[in-house]
């Protein structure tokens, strides 16, 4: 596009009626557009125009406003996680600067405007919101500063599509965007009677994309993929996808044919608003020996405890201890089936404090993922859980939960439960994968116990056992870019339960009172209460069956009674 023209006459009045700026010496005038003079301003080019301090900043593919890529910076000790861009103005000038933020503590700013310098801030969210205000520039400035940054002991943040909108007169800002070209590598995934699972190829320049069925729009989304719903069972259908941008719509891709399922064979019930886990155990140390059929009723999610490993590394099985008391297999598969049919989720777990599963390549991820879709398919359960305690690769994990989402379909359920160390901040692996996998993480079930004295939202320590180290560390997980609804509190059942870290099913109800209404709350109060936190787990069904069921009678109605 040509930025720069000779004004005469009338067109010096459209110029002038339309907001363009005109710079030039007698006898001519020049117009300047208005336009984002940042560069590499949704973080496209990793960070390229763009310096942290401390090394603080990194690009994430997740969670990203638009296109295909975000900032995420980390404060730690006494940074604070500044990234900083110099970008070319114009003197006497107004420019309006936003950013997209979301997670922890964000601030967006100018300096050196050779006016006032202006920043603003939030104390961050669960889901992306736009920082916006503006600055004029002094009669001899040509460069300004804008920045980002978080805030000292808080949680990572994350930025995107960042502008400084105003007259440029060198070109120097991101070129202008142009119509994307249409997404490849369509296909279809897991399909139900009523859904359709569709991934396709990232596209440059695209900040969303519109999914077609039989010619018709039906979807519109920021990401690779979609789950097109409302189908009607045992039936073809035709997608197409196409890429979009603030300039326009791609042509549409190659098309993909699909077909749902019969009627019928949707199996995994939806889990509750609010929802209590149990870990139900698959062997006997001591506490009550249950079959299936008797975890009791106020567990809606039953973990299965634990899967196998084999050989083959990321491989998984599972093989149910005669301790137990099952006179065959077929009665406990019945028995996950009755469950499932009474509305609950019954999930295998993989890990605990002897199970070790290591995925950590290509290969590894792809056989965690086929050998835990077989496992759903023989049992019928609903999902998994990763608890896996010896530590995990977030890059591998993510691709084995992605398969095998894509194998097993949207009404997956997942769930974790990292230990208290593994969830302190946003750069832990295990943060990572949580965030990674977002889109179909059911819930993190953090265990607060068996870890000692720890760090809080607010970067003071509480010991464990107490009210105050149940919210304060759930704030982490809350401000670090969890929905709430994917957040639970993991306690044992009875002090027999864990080494440490028991707490009376009373202090359970304050926490969740605490976060959920803004009552019950110890010395940390949060800034904010968040109504949707899915509820609590244990550890485990077994335990607290062996205290009288203590645990799920007082904890399960409370839970189930969440605003």
């Amino acid at each position: 596009m040509d930025r720069t023209r000779s004004l005469v006459g009338g067109a010096l009045a459209l110029a002038v009626a339309s907001g363009l700026v005109l710079a030039g010496g007698a006898g001519s005038a020049q117009a300047v557009e208005d336009r984002n003079v940042a560069r590499n301003a949704g973080f496209e080019s990793g960070l390229a125009d763009w310096t942290c301090s401390a090394n603080s900043g990194t690009t994430v593919a997740s969670p990203v406003h638009g296109g295909a890529a975000a900032l995420k910076a980390t404060p730690a000790g006494l940074d604070n996680a500044k990234c900083v861009q110099t970008v070319a103005v114009l003197p006497n000038s107004t420019y309006q600067l936003s950013a997209w933020v979301q997670g922890g503590y964000a601030y967006l700013g100018a300096t050196g405007t050779g006016t006032t310098d202006v920043s603003t801030w939030t104390p961050g969210s669960g889901t992306w919101q736009q920082l916006t205000t503006s600055f004029t520039t002094g009669p001899n400035t040509t460069s300004v500063t804008v920045y980002t940054h978080g805030w000292y002991g808080q949680a990572a943040y994350h930025a995107d599509d960042v502008s400084v909108f105003g007259p440029d007169d060198g070109g120097n800002g991101d070129p202008d965007p142009v119509v994307p070209a249409p997404p490849s590598g369509l296909a279809a995934g897991a399909v139900t009677a009523s859904s359709v699972a569709l991934s396709w190829g990232a596209v440059s320049g695209a900040t969303g994309y519109h999914v077609y069925r039989d010619g018709t729009r039906v979807q519109s989304v920021s990401g690779t993929s979609a789950t097109v719903t409302g189908l009607a069972a045992d039936t073809s259908y035709g997608f197409q996808v196409s890429a979009a941008n603030a300039v326009g719509e791609s042509t549409r891709s190659a098309p993909v044919t699909a077909r749902t399922a019969p009627r019928g064979t949707d199996p995994n019930p939806s889990v509750p608003k609010h929802a209590v886990t149990g870990y139900w155990q698959n062997f006997d140390n001591g506490a009550t020996v249950q079959k299936l059929r008797d975890v009791q009723a106020q567990y809606d999610i039953i973990a299965v405890s634990f899967a196998d490993s084999t050989a083959t590394p990321g491989e998984i099985t599972f093989d149910l201890d005669p301790a137990v008391g099952y006179a065959s297999v077929a009665g406990f598969k019945a028995d996950i089936a009755a469950k499932k049919s009474a509305g609950k989720s019954v999930i295998l777990s993989v890990g605990g404090e002897k199970g070790n599963v290591t995925i950590d390549s290509d290969a590894s991820a792809t056989a965690f993922a086929n050998s835990a879709y077989a496992l759903m398919r023989e049992y019928g359960f609903s999902g998994i859980d990763i608890d896996l305690e010896h530590g995990i690769d977030s890059t591998y994990l993510t691709k084995a939960l992605r398969q095998l989402s894509a194998q097993a379909g949207p009404e997956m359920v997942l769930t974790m439960a990292p230990q208290t160390i593994d969830m302190q901040n946003t750069g832990t692996e295990y943060f990572k994968t949580a965030l990674a996998v977002k889109d179909i993480l059911t819930v993190v079930n953090m265990q607060y116990y068996n870890s000692g004295s720890m760090l809080g939202c607010d970067g003071k320590v509480y010991a464990q056992g107490s009210v105050d180290f149940l919210t304060a560390l759930a704030c982490i997980q809350l401000e670090g870019g969890l929905d709430p609804s994917q957040v639970g509190l993991g306690v044992p059942a009875s002090p027999r339960g864990a080494g440490s870290g028991y707490v009376d099913p009373s202090v359970v109800k304050n926490a969740l009172d605490c976060l959920t209404r803004g009552t019950g709350c110890g010395s940390f109060k949060p800034s904010r209460t968040w109504p949707s936190l899915r509820g609590a787990m244990t550890w485990s069904t077994n335990w607290d069956a062996m205290a009288g069921d203590t645990w799920s009678n007082a904890v399960g109605p409370h839970v189930h009674n969440l605003p």
